[in-house]
């Protein structure tokens, strides 16, 4: 599985940005798909991860209600909209791929910044 993602980028507080991720590889519409993001000075922290149907989502407490995960399986996307952004945010963002029967996400994408100025 090939993961790469897009759509960071310089906003600043109160703006929007989506991030997609775009993957390759035959096990993407049955594996749980995640965003996850390292700030500076932090560790790699989980931010959202989606069902391989898209019915069920998890949300770290520090963007519920913010934040949407979202997939497109015919387009093998995931999406990760996020609103009302907050210099907090500033992060590299990586989309990683679950398989199915794993219990660890095993496939990541490079990274796409998101810097959110105040």
């Amino acid at each position: 599985v090939q993961l790469q993602a897009s759509g960071g980028g310089l906003v600043q507080a109160g703006d929007s940005l989506r991030l997609s991720c775009a993957a390759s590889g035959v096990t993407f519409r049955s594996g749980v798909m995640g965003w996850y993001r390292q700030g500076p000075g932090k560790e790699r922290e989980l931010v959202a991860h989606i069902s391989p149907g898209g019915l069920v989502t998890y949300y770290a407490d520090f963007v519920k209600g913010r934040f949407t995960i979202s997939r497109d399986n015919a387009k093998n996307t995931v999406y990760l909209q996020m609103n009302s952004l907050n210099p907090e945010d500033t992060a590299v963002y990586y989309c990683a791929a679950k398989p199915p029967q794993s219990t660890e996400f095993r496939y990541w994408g490079q990274g796409t910044q998101v810097t959110v100025s105040s």
